[in-house]
């Protein structure tokens, strides 16, 4: 690859290897702590409070805790809270609150009434000093470091981790835990992978579909929500199980499509609908496998929970560079901020 332009969006995502090797490192013993907790409260359910990249890292555990722990977990919408100020029994139940920064108001109200209403509640954050930290029963700090960048790279992929290190706790998971600590290396090597073919593919894009299912549709979810932020580009996310219900009827002769799929047990129905597309005479670039007809972006591997996150930390690199041949900013996505205080 080229020399890179150096971009706070850059910088920040080329620091997530050393972003998740400091927090599984100060963040065990805690995580062991909080595993006990949780087998001793055995929840009822889990859910969780998250906004934009917070609340697709939301997704990702989602599919985790019901796969690994069969407890049911959904998203709490804040403007229950917020906006509507009903009232929910979440008695017997844990919420994990997800948030950079740690101060939007929604979260906070939502946060603060779900501490109300019974739940045992666990605030993911970047600094412990928040308003969001102080309100929770529980903190597990990121330890992303100062992120600047409109756009959330390395916190999303902090976040990710952390998640799936709590979740390895709760559950015991041996081989889980081995895995986070090998990630730190294997995000080192998924930065350096040339993603370059997808951002040529896509420079003169206007839509596109980002498909990913289970543990991989969070990712699906986060590349679609950059590619709007950094490179102007009307993308959507979709499950592969719901793309037939509609939106394939938008897949013609060179409609762009990025599919993820980690090596589990949803592949097959990645590779079915990847031959669709192939039908189809869509513009098909893969993460994780590969199929005829379609281009494959190379990819590092991991545990199968875990390739989502280094298929993000490729992307992030591809979509800084697409952003700047499409002649905008990465740093400076229009009508955004850091700090969305949403009511």
């Amino acid at each position: 690859m080229n020399a890179p332009i150096r971009t706070r969006m850059f910088i920040e995502a080329e620091d997530a290897p050393a972003v998740v090797a400091r927090q599984i490192a100060a963040n065990g013993p805690a995580m062991e702590e909080l595993g006990w907790r949780l087998r001793e409260l055995s929840p009822r359910a889990v859910a969780t409070i998250a906004r934009g990249s917070s609340d697709n890292a939301a997704t990702y555990v989602r599919y985790l805790i019901e796969t690994k722990l069969g407890v049911l977990t959904s998203s709490i919408a804040p403007s229950v809270s917020s906006v509507y100020s009903a009232k929910t029994d979440l008695t017997g139940a844990v919420v994990l609150a997800i948030s950079q920064s740690g101060k939007s108001p929604d979260l906070l109200a939502a946060l603060d009434a779900a501490k109300r209403a019974g739940a045992f509640t666990i605030a993911f954050v970047n600094a412990e000093n928040t308003p969001m930290a102080e309100l929770a029963d529980a903190v597990v700090p990121l330890h992303a470091g100062a992120e600047l960048s409109v756009a959330a790279t390395k916190s999303f992929i902090a976040a990710n981790t952390a998640l799936a290190h709590l979740v390895a706790a709760w559950h015991q998971d041996d081989e889980l835990l081995a895995a986070l600590n090998a990630l730190p290396v294997q995000l080192a090597s998924a930065w350096q992978l040339d993603w370059s073919v997808a951002a040529a593919r896509l420079k003169s894009a206007r839509d596109l579909y980002v498909i990913g299912r289970g543990v991989g549709f969070g990712a699906a979810q986060e590349a679609a929500l950059k590619l709007k932020e950094t490179c102007g580009l009307h993308a959507e996310a979709f499950s592969a199980a719901e793309v037939m219900h509609g939106p394939m009827a938008l897949v013609k002769d060179g409609f762009p499509v990025l599919l993820f799929s980690q090596d589990d047990e949803t592949r097959a129905g990645i590779v079915d609908l990847t031959g669709r597309f192939v039908a189809n005479k869509a513009d098909i670039l893969l993460a994780g496998f590969d199929h005829p007809g379609a281009s494959v972006l190379p990819t590092a591997k991991a545990h199968p929970v875990l390739e989502p996150i280094l298929y993000i930390e490729s992307f992030y690199r591809m979509a800084e560079s697409l952003s700047r041949a499409r002649g905008l900013d990465p740093d400076a996505p229009p009508h955004l901020r850091k700090v969305t205080e949403t009511i």
